[in-house]
């Protein structure tokens, strides 16, 4: 299943956030591939767009970061796919 990840950091908490990600490049665990990350110019939030079969490795991913960011995870299906459900 395919998801969009937006994150947000407080202007208190970012400074250590950004540490925290240059130091490890914050990469998904076994189970999740990312395949974009994207951030705001003014570094305080972002998305990403990630595949998991099972959503508990994606959520152990966000555990990881829970101390410093906010999450809003959206599950989401491709053109094709939206297209089958809405013509039923």
């Amino acid at each position: 299943m395919q998801f969009v990840v937006h994150y947000s950091i407080t202007p208190e908490l970012c400074d250590v956030a950004q540490t925290r990600f240059t130091e490890t490049g914050a990469p998904p665990p076994s189970g999740v591939t990312m395949t974009g990350r994207w951030h705001c110019v003014h570094g305080r939030e972002g998305f990403l767009v990630c595949e998991a079969d099972d959503a508990t490795a994606l959520a152990t991913w966000i555990q990881q970061w829970s101390d410093l960011l906010t999450f809003r995870v959206l599950p989401v299906v491709e053109d094709k796919t939206m297209a089958q459900v809405i013509s039923g």
